[in-house]
């Protein structure tokens, strides 16, 4: 049997998706994603906020940079994935980041259609995007 490798997420993006391109011409898009849970105990609550490394790439990726700015609240749909990176002083690292392969817009049309929408094109429309 083989695993199962599927992450599902709600949250508010931290920052506007920054727009990246491979040497090979595919577009990327990276940002981080809150996602706050409310914890208990004896009584009392507080906030507990997890912060996510996200990936797009291609179509979603354009999509995404349409669609998505900091503080929007999404739903994705996506993969873990971990990868190695060496950086500036030569120290070996791990980086785990959600490759995401569909997002939906969440919350009020108006929190995100006024930027989205183009006066001189078709108009957008939130739906699932993958």
């Amino acid at each position: 049997m083989s695993g199962i490798n599927k992450v599902i997420l709600i949250g508010h993006l931290g920052k506007d998706p920054e727009l990246k391109e491979t040497e090979g011409g595919v577009s990327l898009v990276m940002f981080t994603l809150a996602t706050t849970e409310y914890i208990g105990k004896h009584g009392s609550r507080h906030e507990q906020t997890e912060w996510h490394n996200i990936v797009m790439w291609r179509s979603v990726a354009e999509r995404a940079m349409k669609l998505l700015k900091k503080g929007i609240l999404i739903h994705i749909a996506g993969k873990c994935k971990t990868r190695s990176i060496t950086d500036s002083s030569g120290t070996h690292q791990y980086i785990t980041e959600i490759i995401a392969e569909s997002f939906t817009l969440l919350g009020r049309p108006n929190d995100f259609m006024a930027d989205a929408l183009v006066t001189d094109g078709p108009k957008i429309t939130p739906t699932i995007i993958s």
